[in-house]
């Protein structure tokens, strides 16, 4: 058999793995555009914050392909499938075979389209080469504009403060995180921001970067203007959907599959980043562009793959960060529409806590300060556990594990004690 991954991250690289393990004969290529192997974005903004070192990203061994006997074509793009032959076109021209095809090609970091966008010294966070980049030229910079208020925008804009340059954030919305958690809980995490260091400018966007060469100011459209050497855009990010819509393959947010991670075509899967499965929470369609989806899915559309039937049950959508000793966590549905949900959250100081209710079942939370009570209900939005019983102690400071356990053995049917704690104990690490 011949497999071939389009993709060389996460997704990728973990269906690569379970391929080669379940299968010692097969072919199995691998194509990114990348040449770097394995590593974590997500954990760009550390280094760019100084707070790691560069070989702290990366997951796999240098000789990982060479002894997996995985060939790769790596700095290298795919640009068109042909189906009927099973086959596939690099941008060098070269031709490449595939019986079941994965495709992992992740997302791209949105853009703005405003004058001067194209400057040296404007930026997006989203592989390594760009980190690079921006590590480089810090040292000639003390002014930062970051256009995006939301978790992308606000963690660039952590990391050039911990470098101690003097960072603006221009966020369209009234408020920060929009997409994330509501006024209550985004007024609590701007102020944490602004008592660093942090200035934030809400209900404004940038209309052009002016500067001679390099950059020297963001004009905002209500005529401010914002002296700055260094221009970071994070405006979140879009599936790579193109050579998936151009082979005639069925799209919508993202790649469209079934609980299998099948495309339209039996013989072509899609993972990761660019793939629409099913959220939990919402029961419907969604792409969660999140690491440990995108493990999971490539797991799952290996086996798949391989003829080993797997379902993918779902991915929840999950959002977490620590912005100056400050954590947050947001799960699920957590900006539900009007009507139909019945919503309990509390504030006391800097801790805040909001759950949404769907028939007595969590279907989305936020929580700000403190967060130890996110594995257990990471649990009971996955599992659609009925929480009645226990509702009125969702927003006490006192709520807990040990207090979870009489639910958990109701529905011991759902999920077992072990698998309770377990998770429970990783959102601890």
């Amino acid at each position: 058999m011949k497999y071939v991954i389009i993709g060389g991250s996460a997704a990728g690289v973990n269906a690569a793995e379970v391929l080669r393990k379940n299968d010692k004969k097969c072919d199995i290529t691998l194509i990114s555009e990348e040449e770097s192997l394995l590593y974590s974005r997500c954990l760009l903004t550390y280094l760019i914050a100084g707070s790691i070192g560069e070989e702290k990203l990366y997951f796999k061994d240098r000789d990982f392909y060479k002894a997996n006997k995985i060939k790769t074509y790596l700095g290298k793009k795919a640009i068109s499938i042909d189906r009927k032959k099973k086959e596939m076109l690099l941008d060098d021209e070269t031709k490449v075979l595939y019986d079941k095809l994965l495709i992992a090609t992740g997302a791209s970091a949105k853009t703005v389209d405003i004058k001067g966008a194209d400057k040296r010294g404007v930026f997006t966070v989203r592989n390594i080469e760009d980190a690079r980049r921006i590590i480089k030229m810090l040292d000639k910079v003390k002014h930062v504009v970051v256009l995006g208020g939301g978790l992308i925008g606000l963690k660039d804009a952590y990391a050039l403060r911990v470098k101690g340059k003097e960072v603006t954030v221009v966020v369209r919305s009234q408020h920060v995180l929009s997409q994330m958690v509501d006024p209550e809980a985004a007024t609590i995490i701007a102020g944490k921001l602004a008592a660093s260091g942090i200035k934030i400018e809400t209900c404004v966007a940038a209309k052009e970067i002016k500067g001679k060469g390099a950059i020297e100011e963001v004009v905002l459209d209500n005529g401010k203007t914002i002296k700055c050497e260094l221009v970071i855009i994070g405006k979140g990010v879009e599936p790579n959907v193109e050579i998936a819509k151009k082979s005639g393959l069925k799209v919508d947010q993202g790649i469209t599959v079934n609980q299998y991670l099948e495309t339209s075509d039996e013989n072509i899967f899609a993972a990761g980043d660019v793939a629409e499965t099913r959220d939990i929470a919402r029961g419907t369609p969604r792409v969660n562009a999140l690491w440990p989806c995108a493990v999971a899915q490539g797991r799952v559309a290996a086996f798949n793959m391989l003829g080993k039937k797997q379902i993918y049950e779902g991915s929840l959508s999950m959002n977490s960060v620590d912005f100056f000793g400050l954590a947050s966590i947001s799960m699920g549905i957590t900006k539900p529409k009007e009507g139909g949900s019945e919503i309990i959250n509390a504030t006391r100081g800097e801790n805040y806590k909001k759950f949404i209710l769907k028939n007595n079942i969590i279907v989305g939370m936020v929580l700000v300060g403190d967060i130890s009570a996110a594995g257990v209900i990471s649990v009971l939005i996955k599992r659609k556990i009925d929480v009645s019983s226990i509702k009125d102690m969702l927003y006490e400071d006192s709520f807990n594990y040990a207090k979870m356990l009489p639910l958990v053995r109701k529905f011991k049917d759902k999920f077992s004690e072990e698998e309770f704690r377990d998770t429970v104990i990783s959102y601890k690490l």
